[in-house]
């Protein structure tokens, strides 16, 4: 049966029944969203179910389902989640949350800054310097860029420092970092020739100086930090390959990934390499992430030695990898954390996070249920379970943590995260065993009142 279509009305009747719509969006933009609406009903008239509708239920259906779309455009995308997955450096979510005392920082650079004024002189000056110092304060390299995140870094470091050259690597350390960007897919974009070397879990000092030779430009070192190889294992001193690359005239190039400022070793993680560390150790040039357990803004840090550092200033790609004035300024707020680190954990969300201890969450739980009506506490159980970090940090070390475990009499697991996943503020969490699981370990604290708010209204 062939739909009929003469009882779509025209589109000037339609329009006059959305005059309303154009205090929010231009006539015009309407015209051409109708235009597409209306392509799309003749086109997949069953799955619009026109033939079930009369004249007048077609003239409110294209009413309601315009008004919906326009909606959609004049609305920001972007929401302030409640994380509830345990994840801490949740790429979907984000990855580190900042601190909203960084908003003073933004409101700076909203409108006209000095990003490239030197106040001074008065003369053209260079963004860069807004973190540069910070950089070397706190991690003693004598220089620093910035890009916009760590594949970039690299990207940028072998570019300026081995085009058309040969990079040594273990083939322990051809890392995928994540979304299928793999290590020597880099390496080929940067113009670089990979020399691999080595096994997956064995290199020895002697495979690294047995591949260098006249075409050599780097040897590159790749913090394995989304996975880890134990057993049979075995890799050299970083300072023998420094003192190996520096007696070849060759550059280190070490790609640390997470990149922590503070050893979180001494409060029970994994030993993760520290920055201020492996620039001690001699390595000439160092990347990292700024959105990882550093706890700021998503970039690509570089820092090392000066005579390798103004090369890559000098490269005409950094123009193409720089950050903005918001990422600068949220990243130089981040730095000035670090100067007194008595109180870092107050200051950085992040670390505030991975800092938390056992008893902090018991407090959390209990006021998070004495938020919730006590007619539903039947549904509810706090259980103990594990979180992560997140990102590719501290792969296979879990985080003790508590959970908020829901059975609902009338909704099942999956249309009870639908439902937490559409509310407002949007609530992210997990299922096992066909039960919901909000983990406790990555909620912040203003974020309870509002879960326990949406959590009474859905239960």
């Amino acid at each position: 049966m062939q739909p009929d279509f003469s009882k779509i009305p025209s589109m000037d009747t339609l329009l006059n029944r959305l005059h309303d719509q154009t205090k929010l969006i231009d006539l015009n933009l309407i015209k051409e969203l109708l235009d597409n609406l209306l392509n799309d009903i003749k086109n997949n008239p069953s799955h619009h179910k026109i033939l079930e509708k009369n004249r007048e239920e077609i003239h409110e259906f294209i009413q309601n389902e315009l008004k919906k779309t326009i909606s959609k455009y004049i609305e920001p995308s972007f929401r302030h989640v409640i994380n509830g997955t345990g994840v801490i450096l949740h790429t979907g979510l984000g990855r580190a949350p900042l601190s909203t005392s960084s908003l003073t920082d933004i409101s700076e650079v909203l409108g006209y800054t000095n990003l490239e004024i030197n106040r001074m002189t008065g003369k053209r000056g260079e963004r860069l310097n807004h973190v540069s110092d910070l950089l070397s304060l706190l991690t003693g390299a004598e220089e620093s860029v910035v890009v916009n995140n760590n594949a970039a870094a690299v990207l940028l470091v072998l570019n300026s420092l081995a085009r058309r050259k040969e990079v040594i690597v273990s083939r322990g350390e051809l890392v995928e970092i994540g979304g299928s960007f793999r290590m020597p897919e880099i390496m080929n974009s940067s113009g670089a020739k990979m020399i691999e070397v080595g096994s997956t879990n064995k290199t020895h000092l002697h495979d690294y100086s047995d591949a260098i030779t006249a075409k050599t430009g780097a040897i590159l070192l790749v913090h394995t930090s989304n996975y880890k190889v134990i057993g049979f294992t075995e890799k050299p001193d970083i300072r023998d390959i420094v003192s190996l690359a520096g007696a070849n005239n060759i550059p280190v190039i070490f790609d640390l990934g997470s990149g922590a400022f503070i050893d979180l070793n001494q409060f029970g993680f994994d030993q993760e390499p520290i920055v201020k560390h492996m620039v001690s150790m001699g390595c000439d040039v160092i990347t990292f992430s700024g959105d990882k357990l550093l706890g700021g803004p998503q970039a690509g840090i570089i820092i090392g030695k000066n005579n390798y550092l103004d090369k890559i200033k000098k490269n005409h790609l950094l123009r193409a990898l720089r950050c903005d004035k918001i990422s600068l300024a949220l990243l130089s707020s981040t730095l000035r954390q670090y100067l007194h680190l008595k109180d870092i954990a107050e200051k950085n969300i992040t670390l505030q996070l991975f800092l938390r201890s056992k008893n902090k969450l018991k407090e959390i739980s209990e006021l998070l249920l004495s938020l919730i009506d006590n007619k539903y506490h039947d549904q509810l159980k706090i259980v103990e379970d594990d979180g992560k970090a997140g990102s590719g940090t501290y792969p296979v070390q879990p985080i003790p943590s508590l959970a908020l475990q829901i059975k609902n009499r009338k909704s099942s697991a999956e249309k009870l995260s639908k439902q937490l996943r559409l509310a407002e503020p949007p609530i992210f969490g997990y299922i096992r065993d066909d039960l919901l699981h909000i983990n406790l370990l990555a909620i912040l604290e203003e974020d309870i009142p509002d879960l326990a708010k949406t959590l009474n209204n859905i239960l």
